[in-house]
């Protein structure tokens, strides 16, 4: 442990009574960018066991694979064509029993991507569905007819752009697809629909594996007055129909209900608010263990993700807090600043350069001391950040590629104007091959990577961050470390200090006459001002600095106090 990672003994242990996933870390892995054990450049299940005791050895509980099913790869396996298979450039179904047994042997658990509000327009279901009218199948997505003049039924967008609706020259019908045209939509309102989901979820769960994170789960409810009423939608269709709760209530009870396991269900929940959540989390409705909601990394885009803002921090600030308050009593948080959908959090919300070590374990700090379960992103925990490509060429992100050209082919913008937005958040940020050491392709693989390696992996990557006295690894993994120890960190009361000031984040965690408190100097400037007293009581538990007694924050500095 080196200097800068002082800390106290800590014995307590969180209540026994509390759900098993309060006191939990879960591990965010992008197969297709972690790691390529046979060379072909792509990310699978091999280079995943090869890792398996580094991600023992950083101490989380769960690992979260994103979808590694056969699919055709338009949305990176986002589009699944089988949902109970593996895809070939992944591995097989022995070789996933294997990672099963292996995450297992460790003491994790193993959570998969749950993709089921669309599937891909490859999948048998949709194959049959687009047939033919009559066919059995054809209400298993959203078909309409056109509008006057061959239009689409209404008004909506999709999320990579261009209309969410294409017409399909065989039935001469338009069906729904929020997302990319080649990912239809399924339709939930019919119950053979949803029974084979479930069924299928049956199975992964009898193959052993521990629950699911759901993507975009909200969205399988649709408002139908917006697609078949008299004023028709238009924007993006993300407003969730009423519907949702039996749904969420139905699959609790046909795949979890009575089932021996301790499982994890997560829900990717887009525009869903604070009251809303609480209702999918109270245990006692029994829909969803925690859900992922947007608003936090919403607050820095202007008309759209790709027209980035300045920081706001007391608007972060008071955002966060707004959650930790609204799910107190009822209902449990999922906490992130970044993953496979969002830029690097050091390069968004810190100084990925001269402070990059200091800000990245400030926001680790601020964000694991609060009450939620934490999710990190592989490579978050080595600080990686983001890239820079010289052309839309590089880039693999079919949000990224679809924003490039509408912007610069429709709306006439600049390509360099608009290359601006997708460095600061395109996806691909987050989906560059993990970086575990200086060899070419940054040990990534021996063949050629899928998409380019950050340019700066030479300094940047798991080995010099293991071997350095201020490691990000050696930070995460003592936070983790309190998260299982301490019942103040995975249950304590939370409370927002000093809201409105634009450098300092502070808080405390209470619980049992003990008290944590944070303080943060989010910014690249010492704090202007000497920190309360009372904000630097106790015992310092750990710090991202030398240990210092002063009590003016130097850039980017951020300590943990106990007071007992």
């Amino acid at each position: 442990m080196t200097d800068e990672l002082q800390n106290t003994s800590v014995t307590s242990n969180p209540a026994s009574d509390a759900a098993w996933w309060t006191s939990a870390v879960v591990y965010q892995i992008y197969p297709r960018s972690f790691a390529d054990s046979n060379g072909d450049g792509i990310g699978d299940i091999g280079g995943i066991r090869s890792h398996l005791d580094y991600l023992a050895e950083l101490g989380v509980d769960v690992i979260w694979l994103s979808p590694i099913y056969p699919s055709p790869q338009h949305d990176n396996g986002y589009d699944i064509r089988d949902y109970e298979n593996i895809d070939p450039v992944f591995g097989d179904l022995d070789q996933f029993d294997a990672l099963l047994a292996e995450v297992h042997d460790r003491g994790m658990k193993l959570v998969m991507d749950l993709v089921v509000n669309h599937t891909s327009d490859e999948h048998p279901w949709f194959i049959e569905s687009a047939s033919s009218t009559d066919n059995p199948k054809r209400d298993w997505y959203w078909w309409r007819t056109p509008g006057a003049n061959g239009t689409p039924p209404n008004a909506w967008v999709s999320a990579f752009s261009g209309p969410a609706w294409t017409m399909d020259a065989t039935t001469g019908e338009y069906y729904l697809h929020l997302f990319a045209a080649q990912q239809p939509d399924l339709n939930w309102e019919n119950p053979e629909v949803r029974q084979a989901v479930y069924a299928m979820m049956r199975s992964w769960l009898d193959r052993g594996v521990d629950g699911f994170r759901m993507d975009v789960i909200n969205l399988i409810a649709k408002r139908i007055e917006l697609i078949d009423g008299d004023e028709r939608g238009e924007g993006l269709g993300f407003t969730m129909g009423p519907q949702i709760h039996d749904f969420m209530a139905e699959m609790h009870r046909e795949v979890f209900a009575g089932r021996e396991g301790n499982f994890l269900t997560v829900g990717e929940m887009p525009g869903v608010s604070v009251e809303e959540a609480a209702l999918f989390t109270d245990p006692a409705r029994k829909e969803l263990d925690m859900v992922f909601q947007f608003e936090h990394v919403s607050l820095d885009s202007g008309e759209s993700k790709f027209d980035p803002l300045e920081r706001d921090l007391p608007a972060l600030k008071k955002n966060l807090a707004k959650w930790q308050y609204g799910l107190a009593a009822t209902g449990w948080n999922s906490l992130y600043l970044d993953n496979h959908d969002q830029p690097r959090l050091v390069s968004r919300f810190g100084n990925d350069a001269e402070f990059r070590y200091e800000s990245a374990t400030l926001w680790a700090l601020v964000l694991h001391l609060q009450r939620g379960t934490p999710y990190v992103y592989q490579g978050e925990e080595i600080g990686m950040t983001n890239v820079r490509f010289g052309s839309i060429e590089d880039y693999r992100d079919i949000e990224s590629i679809n924003h490039y050209r509408e912007a610069v082919d429709e709306f006439d913008r600049s390509p360099a104007s608009v290359l601006e937005g997708v460095y600061a958040r395109g996806r691909d940020n987050a989906r560059t091959p993990m970086q575990w050491d200086d060899t070419e392709h940054a040990g990534f693989t021996a063949g050629t990577p899928w998409i380019a390696v950050n340019p700066n992996y030479p300094v940047l990557n798991v080995l010099a961050d293991r071997k350095s006295h201020r490691s990000v690894f050696d930070f995460y993994q003592r936070l983790i470390e309190l998260r299982h120890s301490d019942p103040v960190v995975a249950l304590g009361d939370f409370e927002l200090l000093e809201p409105d000031h634009p450098q300092l984040f502070a808080f405390t965690r209470q619980r049992d006459g003990v008290t944590l408190t944070v303080v943060a100097n989010a910014s690249d400037e010492p704090l202007s001002e000497a920190l309360p007293p009372q904000l630097t009581a106790g015992d310092l538990v750990l710090s991202n600095y030398p240990v210092s007694d002063e009590l003016v924050l130097r850039p980017w500095e951020a300590r943990l106090y106990r007071t007992r």
